[in-house]
């Protein structure tokens, strides 16, 4: 059974940063993509950014575009979210998920097989 464990976030200033982690433990990782979520209170839960099980493919949410960099160390069995320029709008509690080899249209809830349990993210001055 796979399971995921975020890690990494916080409360930063805006225009700070923060890197998020995805650590998979009970299966590799190799042949999943692995997306991230953000859901704030009261709003639906929407994706972030995907990346395919090899790393070759990306995708972003127009509103992280250019300020979030998602990245994979099959070795490490984990994935990274590192988050630049942040705005109070970023604040959310993020999660990470997995479905099999490819993203797909991204922020598609249902498609993912396996969550974590979520790291809160919080900017503020």
């Amino acid at each position: 059974q796979l399971q995921l464990v975020e890690s990494g976030g916080g409360l930063v200033q805006p225009g700070g940063s923060l890197r998020l982690s995805c650590a998979a433990s009970g299966v590799t990782l190799n042949y999943y993509a692995i997306g991230w979520f953000r859901q704030a209170p009261g709003k639906k839960r929407e994706g972030v950014s995907c990346i395919s099980s090899s790393g070759g493919s990306t995708n972003y949410a127009d509103s992280v575009k250019g300020r979030f960099t998602i990245s994979r160390d099959n070795a490490k069995n984990t994935v990274y979210l590192q988050m630049n320029s942040l705005k109070p709008e970023d604040t959310a509690v993020y999660y990470c998920a997995a479905r099999r080899y490819s993203c797909g249209a991204l922020g598609i809830v249902p498609a993912y097989d396996y969550w974590g349990q979520g790291t809160q993210v919080t900017v503020s001055s």
